[in-house]
């Protein structure tokens, strides 16, 4: 069976992310001592335990997706024998594309753990809070989602932040931009947009300060080639230059997240027929069944499935 490892974002984070991975799991426990130590901070305590406010904080969110994601990967290569080189491709949202290219050895856990606290902190401190805001678009097409950034761009800086999947898309700006873009959405026969309660605008050119620290960052940074293709959220194509991995990390703090198109181009193109999700949640896979038909998702959210997972592969 043809798969890919696709690795979730902000928003997929919950109190006690991980735990149930760590109990069962040494190699699982290992990840998240190793990521405490690189932070110098009882991260997995944060994760475990809560507050869910600190957890939120997308300095400490961040980095928690991305151990319980490696978390779940190193667990399925040590306990089942499943490694990242049985995948086609890896794929990750966000954040989740560190996750990615950590799975696929292209960066080392400590050094992945630290990137994102970075990048965390970078993107907080970008914009004051509340000159910008973000909205999701449901119901709506690309065509929509680009009439009503085109109105609020009369306003200020909006972007399209995210298309996610057929029908949900996300858009990123000043606030009173993105407010001018809700009401053209309305205007326009839009299903519903709604705001977000985020603390910055993402992926967006207000993230421009966020883009250079990330480039400052990780022009430092060794970049191995992956062991399997990233299809990686600038492009939604399969890359697997050390060097255009590392340019299009920092095009992606101010850039479009390209999801749905990268998971029509691993279905189609790339023939994939499950996409595997690894770490917390479930957001991804439920947002394929919006994406593309006749392909399977799996949460790899918890011991029994990752078993379970194994266990088809193996059939």
């Amino acid at each position: 069976m043809i798969f890919s490892f696709i690795f979730p974002g902000q928003g997929s984070q919950s109190i006690g992310m991980g735990k149930a991975l760590a109990d069962a799991f040494p190699s699982a426990r290992q990840v998240f001592e190793e990521v405490d130590d690189a932070l110098s901070q009882k991260l997995s305590s944060m994760m475990w335990d809560g507050p869910i406010e600190d957890l939120t904080l997308t300095s400490n969110t961040q980095p928690a997706l991305m151990a319980t994601s490696v978390a779940a990967m190193r667990a399925l290569d040590k306990e089942f024998g499943v490694k990242v080189t049985d995948a086609k491709f890896v794929a990750g949202h966000s954040l989740g594309e560190y996750s990615a290219l950590c799975a696929a050895g292209t960066l080392p856990l400590s050094k992945t753990a630290l990137l994102l606290r970075l990048r965390g902190d970078a993107m907080q401190a970008a914009v004051p809070v509340g000159a910008g805001a973000m909205a999701a678009l449901l119901g709506a097409s690309l065509e929509d989602a680009e009439t009503v950034v085109e109105a609020g761009q009369s306003v200020g800086i909006c972007q399209i932040a995210n298309d996610n999947a057929t029908g949900q898309i996300v858009i990123s700006g000043e606030k009173s931009a993105v407010e001018r873009a809700a009401e053209k959405a309305s205007e326009i026969g839009v299903k519903k947009a709604v705001m977000l309660p985020v603390s910055a605008p993402f992926h967006c050119d207000m993230m421009q300060p966020a883009a250079e620290a990330m480039a400052d960052a990780l022009a430092d940074t060794l970049f191995i080639k992956p062991a399997v293709p990233v299809v990686n959220n600038v492009s939604a194509r399969a890359i697997t230059d050390p060097d255009q991995l590392r340019d299009d990390l920092v095009a992606q703090v101010t850039g479009r997240v390209r999801w749905r198109e990268s998971i029509e181009w691993m279905a189609g193109k790339g023939g994939v027929e499950l996409f595997a999700e690894p770490g917390c949640g479930k957001v991804l896979t439920v947002m394929l069944r919006r994406i593309v038909k006749g392909v399977e998702g799996k949460a790899l959210n918890s011991p029994e499935a990752l078993e379970a997972f194994a266990a088809q592969l193996k059939s």
